[in-house]
């Protein structure tokens, strides 16, 4: 039996290790983790592998040569122009797979027994057979379900929070026959979990899926990495150990040579030809490659060090990673988590800071304190963007030079010329990361069209119309008063999708961002007659006759926030009857106490004018909080409600898109009005491009996010929500309070839950395990329930935070509450956790 190991990744979130390595020749426990899966392979007597190449071919071919050394047989191919995909790359190789072969992928460290597996293929009579494992935190790989023969009906590659319906994970390891590779077009780019197993799947062909025991870690970041030493040092998983074991849980390589008064903790591994001075202390997580020095009195904690490093006397090494040939003068200090490249010297008594990241050949000066990459800066955590875009602390995690390298990072995956829109809300600080965004993609080459402080309905209105490749708006994050929200969204005022958030993710992780010469830096523009623009495109999709005859006084509070300085102009342009409260701009943005009780004020002087109605604009001209015309306040799932039942009396028949958390109210509403009800994910982008992809829609959103109409531009839009309300309510000659009686009455809970990011995969197996999947549904999180029932339970992990959010819905209270209390308890028993905060509505 042949294998095709696929050693051709270049381990770009490796760097600065692999900035001149392969990523399956990073050693582990100083072998390659090629050498380990070759060894692995020979343990199961499979001898000839086909090796796939692209990124520094010549070194995996130098270190293996023919494979004789090393037990098997080794045949080459390289991809000379462009890699071809994981299933690509197979299929170049068609012509040498005649029989039953096995695929793996060459940055895995496990220890599987392929035995029993090539044994469980051959006893399905399976056409392709996936290795599967389960791991505690599934985000970052393939998620696999099964049925209890092993068929798999269901795969997701890399899947958001609420897409995380298992904890069983694609391990890269395939067990195929060799006509599977006849759905696969020769010369293309294709993935075997993107392309290959959808199609046969589509085609009727059974996948299987084989779940194995033992270790199993894919080697796809720093921290992973230094996981994977610690875990075979300490035995988690079968490696051969190079060296003799001197005493329990020490292993020494040839010709090294230990002085009497070192002291070693296991476990360590200690290479071949090391020499260790005197007073030397070694604790346990140490591993030496061959031909270190270690200084006098030098103390090693958990490092790792490869071949060839040098150690100066007095130094401490903290939990970090030394890459070849690195020296380290006299009394330095290398903190946790920082990462050395090859050939890079540090000075004496250098200080390098926790997480500093070096790049290969760097020269740190004797006595410098270094706390920030010896590149284009920090590196940041393994993700910027979360449900909406890029969040953090302002000040402390949204800083100007952050702003700077994230910029220059987004521009680069643009092309050089475009412009770009840039827009913001009116705080100080959002003005202040707004300019160093400006200079980011200025310094990439990119244009920069700036609307300074506007709402950002605006920002997305003027999207299509400047022909701007895209955009970026700078906010105070709607749900939390002390972080600042940054959202990217497309040529047409769309959020981008997570395939370009993660191409921004890549640039940016890289830092090897686009440069530009001085003649090609970009240029800074102030569109004019942007509002203008908007207040026709607001005309346009409204009666605004009616306004002139309405006698509906509404009151309206802008929480001193900058939709303030808008909306009044457009509705005074119509004749509209408009209270205005708190219109002035506020530097610091209000916390939610403040706003509660701006919100009560509100609902007062409704009643004292005899007012229709109260609304609260927030989220940057986004969303709003509606009170009614006796000063009651509407809760978020009755509004979406009455949205949806205002518009579709306007417009019966029309399609109407929620996210999949929204009460079944609004079911019964489009029911009534003779539509049709799209469900999307919570995610805004999807409500986003549904709203645009779906015919006949006049509404989309849910009073938590905002709502949009689509045909004024894509986004969420609290301003115009405002004047279809004025609009709606004249045209049908009603109250809200009047509205609000004829909707139906459905009980609707949220609870948020704390659970660990790692058990959120196994606890989302276990719900879908422990329910029949007739009462399941799987678009976002799990939805359980009956089909076409007001009753459902809807588990949904959050995209953002160690959370579990739970949302009950019926018609019947008591059925509601008990099943709140049961879930509760199963969520938080399951996690070992006690919930946060509870929110009923």
């Amino acid at each position: 039996m042949r294998a095709v190991l696929m050693a051709g990744g270049s381990g770009t979130r490796l760097r600065p290790l692999t900035c001149d390595l392969p990523k399956p020749m990073v050693p582990v426990l100083n072998r390659p983790i090629a050498e380990h899966i070759l060894n692995l392979l020979r343990q199961h007597s499979i001898e000839e592998v086909i090796v796939t190449l692209h990124y520094l071919p010549d070194v995996v071919r130098e270190y293996f040569g023919d494979g004789h050394d090393f037990g098997v047989d080794l045949t080459y191919v390289v991809e000379e122009d462009q890699p071809l995909g994981t299933a690509g790359c197979v299929k170049n190789i068609a012509a040498l797979l005649q029989d039953t072969f096995l695929v793996v992928s060459g940055d895995s460290i496990t220890d599987f027994d392929l035995t029993t597996a090539i044994q469980f293929h051959q006893e399905k009579n399976s056409q392709a057979t996936l290795i599967l494992t389960r791991v505690p935190n599934p985000k970052e790989f393939g998620i696999v379900f099964t049925d209890g023969d092993g068929r798999i009906n269901r795969f997701l590659e890399k899947p958001s929070a609420g897409e995380v319906f298992s904890d069983t994970v694609n391990t890269g390891m395939y067990i195929l026959e060799p006509e599977v590779l006849d759905y696969l077009s020769s010369g293309m780019e294709r993935d075997f979990s993107k392309d290959l197993f959808p199609l046969l799947l589509q085609a009727g062909i059974p996948l299987y899926g084989y779940i194995a025991e033992g270790y199993w870690c894919d080697v796809g970041s720093l921290e992973t990495y230094h996981r994977v030493q610690q875990d075979a040092l300490q035995g988690r998983v079968t490696l051969e150990m190079i060296g003799t074991e001197i005493q329990p849980q020490v292993w020494v390589g040839r010709n090294t040579i230990l002085p009497a008064d070192v002291q070693i903790q296991g476990p360590v591994l200690l290479g071949n030809n090391c020499r260790l001075s005197a007073g030397t202390c070694l604790e346990a997580g140490t591993v030496l490659g061959d031909n270190v020095i270690v200084g006098t009195q030098a103390q090693l904690r958990a490092a790792v060090v490869w071949n060839g490093g040098v150690i100066g006397e007095e130094s401490l090494l903290n939990n970090c990673l030394l890459a070849r040939n690195v020296r380290v003068d006299r009394h330095s200090q290398i903190q946790e988590g920082v990462v050395i490249g090859s050939r890079s010297r540090i000075g004496e008594e250098a200080y390098i800071s926790q997480g500093v990241h070096i790049w290969p050949g760097k020269q740190v000066e004797p006595g410098a304190i270094l706390n920030q990459s010896l590149i284009w800066g920090t590196t940041g955590q393994r993700h910027l963007f979360g449900q909406r875009g890029v969040a953090g602390l302002a000040n402390v995690d949204m800083t100007p030079d952050f702003a700077v390298r994230l910029a220059a990072a987004y521009a680069s995956t643009l092309e050089p010329g475009t412009s770009v829109l840039v827009s913001r809300d009116q705080r100080s600080v959002s003005r202040m990361v707004t300019h160093a965004l400006t200079s980011g993609l200025m310094s990439v080459g990119v244009n920069v069209l700036s609307l300074e402080a506007i709402a950002l309905p605006i920002s997305r209105f003027a999207a299509h119309t400047l022909s701007v490749s895209g955009g970026i708006h700078v906010r105070v994050h709607p749900d939390r008063a002390d972080y600042l929200l940054i959202e990217f969204f497309d040529h047409k005022g769309i959020n981008l999708t997570k395939g370009r958030e993660r191409q921004i993710e890549t640039a940016y992780f890289r830092e090897d961002t686009r440069r530009v010469t001085l003649t090609d830096i970009g240029t800074m523009g102030y569109p004019s007659q942007t509002l203008a623009a908007y207040a026709q495109g607001f005309e346009k999709w409204l009666n605004t006759q009616v306004f002139y005859r309405s006698h509906c006084r509404i009151v309206i509070d802008y929480a001193y926030a900058v939709s303030g300085v808008v909306l009044p102009q457009l509705l005074n342009k119509f004749g509209c009857d408009a209270v205005v409260l708190n219109a002035t701009l506020h530097q610091m943005p209000l916390d939610g106490g403040a706003l509660q009780n701006l919100i009560a004020q509100l609902g007062q002087v409704v009643v004292a004018l005899s007012a229709g109605l109260g609304v609260q604009v927030s989220a940057n001209g986004e969303r709003l909080t509606l009170v009614d015309n006796h000063g009651n306040v509407v809760s978020d799932q009755e509004l979406t409600a009455l949205m949806a039942h205002l518009v579709l009396t306007a417009h019966p028949g029309k399609t109407i898109v929620v996210p999949v958390t929204a009460s079944s109210a609004v079911d019964q509403v489009v029911a009534h009005h003779g539509g049709h009800l799209v469900r999307t994910r919570t995610n805004p982008t999807d409500l986003m491009e549904a709203c645009q992809r779906q015919s006949a829609v006049v509404l989309g959103g849910s009073a938590d996010m905002g709502f949009i109409f689509p045909q004024l531009h894509p986004g969420f839009d609290g301003m115009f929500t405002i004047a279809k309300l004025v609009e709606m309510l004249t045209l049908q000659d009603i109250t809200l309070s009047d509205v609000r009686s004829q909707l139906p009455q459905i009980i609707h809970h949220h609870r948020r839950i704390r659970c660990p990011w790692v058990a959120k995969g196994s606890l989302m197996r276990h719900l879908v395990e422990t329910h029949p999947s007739q009462q399941l549904n799987l678009i976002d999180g799990i939805k359980i329930g009956e089909p076409e029932s007001e009753n459902w339970v809807l588990v949904l992990p959050d995209a953002s935070e160690p959370l579990i959010h739970l949302y009950i819905n019926s018609g019947d209270l008591t059925w509601a509450d008990r099943m709140l209390q049961l879930y509760s308890r199963r969520i938080e028993d399951f996690a070992r956790l006690e919930p946060t905060s509870d929110v009923t509505m």
